[in-house]
């Protein structure tokens, strides 16, 4: 039996990532080296809606691999494109208006953190990669225009010029094509003199010379072999790159990969102009944004970014969310309610995985762990499974803890070395979702001990009931077996004092949290510890 059809049969390469490489072997052959791709330009905040792309390329590689195959990951930056439009999280916007028509490596950082603007969106996104596993080789357009890199491909898009204006016009209906009148380049100019990009060509002697006016007044020609502002439009330079690179894989956003969207065009133009097969893609869609905090997303202009994906999910459960998704699937990254099932979903699969809950059958084992094994960094299974502890529960624990992680790793007394770090990661983030999200969409999840000796404003009858509960039942909280039976004592105080259990218990609540509701009170007394109860309630 051949390598290939062993792998076929791996009832691990199940995903749809692993369906994808298989795809991808079948339509290119064997080779030795499988070029995947993805790219942005970096003209503001790369949002989650652009990790799905950088996700999509990353689960494909790993699949790759995982059949054996030798392959290189690039993410090419952009960032020879023009300077467009002010973004509305950079300060100063008054001197990056100045700078409107400009490649975006010639606009200023107004943070004053990076080289230029471009770079800011740059190393933002390539310090966050690594903490979810992605790890891709970064090309910068910039760099590899001005030195010269894409000449020859240059020289044969302006030699083909009318080839290509055909490529472009053969999905537009009508009243969108070319005509044979009008005048096509696929270049652009950002004059010598000016920076800017407000040019037009007026002649090309048919090898490396370029003649253009720009609206300053220069007017020049140039030799694109020696001259550094030149480059192609996005239709012809995504082809001539996928050729230069040889790219085999690379993914679209769902306005791409349309029928007759600006893949099949240049699909046409990577053939007919380079003589290179397009790679196999694959659409993604949109990602929405649900229950997003008031801090975070004022802060970057309702704009979500990995780094703000992060303070909320952990990184292996950010994966999960992707993983587990087709791309061609929309879904809301949520920050509200949703948060704490999606968590449960991954601790779910982690417990299908390590044993700890039977799998209905091999196929839906095999899902769960092929999903889990991609949503790890390294995807590999860790050889002691992780400290489980529900999100929500977290919360609680942090609460009571003031946010304390040593302290609440300390009250659960049985995390091991090897679960401390993620737990800790999950603690962190459950930490910033109770103080950021959940007084939004979830207020009744929040609250504070009241440690500094304040009282609740009870009438008597309620009081000495909370002083019997006090007094009687927290001393001995650890003699009663079930939180049932111990939530039955208190309603024993009640009926013996003669008032409603839930006043009583809402009494308790205001007493402990000043609120009126919270976590289920009898497990909620035994969270706090007795100590800290009596304390808080010796006040009465």
């Amino acid at each position: 039996m051949s390598n290939q059809n062993k792998e076929e049969r791996n009832p691990l390469l199940c995903h749809w990532a692993d369906q994808m490489a298989a795809n991808i072997i079948r339509e290119k052959g064997d080779l030795d080296l499988y070029t995947c791709a993805s790219g942005i330009t970096p003209s503001g905040t790369v949002h989650i809606g652009n990790f799905r792309e950088i996700i999509t390329v990353d689960l494909v590689v790993r699949a790759l691999r995982d059949r054996g195959k030798n392959v290189r990951f690039i993410y090419s930056w952009d960032d020879y494109d023009v300077f467009r439009k002010v973004p509305a999280n950079m300060p100063d916007p008054e001197i990056l208006e100045k700078y409107l028509r400009y490649p975006i490596t010639s606009v200023p950082d107004t943070t004053k953190r990076d080289a230029n603007y471009a770079r800011h969106h740059e190393v933002d996104i390539e310090t966050q990669l690594p903490r979810v596993g992605i790890k891709p080789e970064f090309l910068y357009q910039s760099e590899r225009y001005q030195a010269h890199r894409y000449v020859e491909g240059m020289k044969k898009a302006m030699q083909n010029r009318d080839l290509i204006k055909q490529c472009l016009n053969e999905y537009r209906d009508d009243a969108h094509k070319m005509k044979d009148s009008d005048v096509y380049w696929p270049t652009a100019i950002f004059c010598g003199k000016c920076h800017k990009d407000t040019t037009e060509i007026t002649g090309y002697d048919g090898e490396y010379a370029v003649s253009y006016k720009c609206e300053c007044g220069c007017e020049e020609t140039v030799d694109i072999r020696e001259f550094g502002g030149i480059k192609l439009g996005w239709r012809v330079d995504w082809p001539m790159r996928w050729n230069e690179e040889k790219v085999v894989f690379e993914p679209g956003g769902k306005d791409h990969i349309s029928p007759g969207g600006s893949y099949d065009t240049a699909k046409l133009v990577s053939k007919k102009i380079y003589g290179w097969d397009a790679p196999v893609t694959m659409r993604y869609d949109f990602v929405q944004l649900k229950g997003v905090p008031g801090k975070m997303s004022s802060s970057k202009g309702k704009v979500i970014s990995l780094v703000d994906a992060l303070e909320v999910y952990q990184p292996q459960v950010l994966r999960y969310i992707f993983a587990g998704t087709r791309p061609n699937t929309e879904f809301a990254i949520s920050f509200d309610l949703d948060v704490l099932k999606i968590y449960e979903d991954y601790d779910k699969t982690e417990r299908v995985v390590y044993g700890v809950d039977k799998a209905k059958n091999d196929d839906f084992f095999n899902k769960e762990k092929r999903i889990y094994m991609l949503s790890q960094m390294d995807g590999k299974i860790p050889e002691v499974m992780p400290y489980q502890i529900p999100f929500r529960m977290l919360t609680t624990l942090l609460q009571i803890h003031s946010g304390d992680i040593d302290s609440v790793i300390k009250y659960l007394g049985d995390v091991k070395p090897e679960q401390e770090e993620t737990l800790r990661q999950r603690a962190k983030c459950a930490w910033f979702w109770i103080t950021e999200s959940a007084p939004t969409w979830a207020p009744e999840f929040c609250f504070a001990l009241r440690n500094d000796g304040s009282k609740a404003d009870l009438e008597d009858k309620l009081k000495q009931a909370v002083i019997r509960i006090r007094d009687e039942i927290v001393p001995k909280m650890e003699t009663y077996a079930t939180d049932k039976e111990l939530q039955q004592a208190m309603y024993d105080i009640a009926a013996d004092a003669e008032i409603e259990a839930k006043s009583l218990f809402v009494a308790v609540y205001n007493a402990l949290i000043n609120k009126d509701q919270g976590p289920r009170l009898a497990n909620f007394l035994r969270i706090i510890g007795k100590e800290r109860v009596t304390k808080i309630l010796s006040v009465y």
